[in-house]
């Protein structure tokens, strides 16, 4: 039935499966990892094709996972990778996509008492497959904040605080090793300061403290995750984002831009 020509002769750009969750075991640089990541995957589809098999879609997603029983894969992309060689040999394309968005968590201390936290934060981790030629995706969200430099000057250094959110997005060559935990970093040190879920009183002082000796807008912040990423990581397409939960206002506030490295 698939392999019959459809009414409407049109070549479709993305085809294929979404919303597909499963477990994903890594093993990076010595860390070993289990994600329960949120999966899409597609391909292109020829106008003289109806339909593509989604079965083998999802073969080849669960073949790959079969195989970290014995050897987990050093990263997603490489198992992301695995996946579109495996579906290549089931269901030939010209193009593929295939998405794993999870949680990362990371242990962190506390500014001042040293106290152990886990913070968890969005990611993203993307490849695509295009005439030969493998590039990724990597996404993350940070939560952070911004201070608000003009209140606190008409204010006699008071100001409204609020919680905000960073994101920052970058494509390149598959080979091109970035870590994640490096791209979060860029994000926390755009911020006014850092969070944490876990404060205790000393924690707390010098979190405000730092919030307010170092007041931005959230065009500040944006920038400063673009300079932060450009210096870090090279051969790369560089977009950030960032969403201010304003404090005083009934709406949001929003900045974006974007670089090359």
């Amino acid at each position: 039935m698939q392999n019959k020509k459809p009414k409407i002769l049109e070549n479709l750009e993305r085809v294929g499966i979404a919303n597909l969750r499963t477990i994903v075991m890594t093993n990076w640089k010595g860390r070993k990892y289990n994600f329960v990541p949120e999966i899409e995957l597609t391909i292109d589809l020829d106008k003289k094709k109806r339909g593509a098999h989604m079965s083998r879609l999802i073969e080849s997603i669960t073949e790959t996972i079969e195989e970290e029983i014995e050897i987990r894969h050093g990263s997603l992309e490489e198992v992301e990778r695995d996946i579109l060689k495996r579906l290549k040999e089931k269901h030939p394309y010209r193009r593929a996509q295939i998405s794993m968005k999870t949680e990362l968590v990371i242990p962190k201390k506390t500014p001042e008492t040293g106290k152990r936290t886990m913070e968890t934060y969005d990611v993203l981790v993307g490849i695509s497959h295009n005439n030969g030629i493998y590039t990724k995706i990597l996404r993350v969200e940070v939560l952070g904040n911004t201070v608000c430099p003009h209140a606190m000057k008409n204010s006699n250094g008071k100001t409204h605080i609020q919680r905000a959110k960073g994101i920052l997005e970058i494509e390149t060559d598959y080979d091109n090793e970035i870590e994640l935990e490096d791209m979060i970093e860029c994000v926390e040190k755009a911020f006014p300061s850092e969070i944490y879920t876990l404060l205790k009183t000393e924690d707390e002082r010098h979190i405000i403290q730092k919030m307010f000796q170092n007041p931005k807008f959230v065009e500040d912040v944006t920038r400063e995750i673009l300079d932060n990423a450009k210096k870090k990581f090279k051969g790369c397409e560089i977009l950030a984002k960032t969403i201010s939960y304003e404090s005083i206002h009934g709406h949001d506030v929003i900045a974006e831009g974007s670089c090359k490295s």
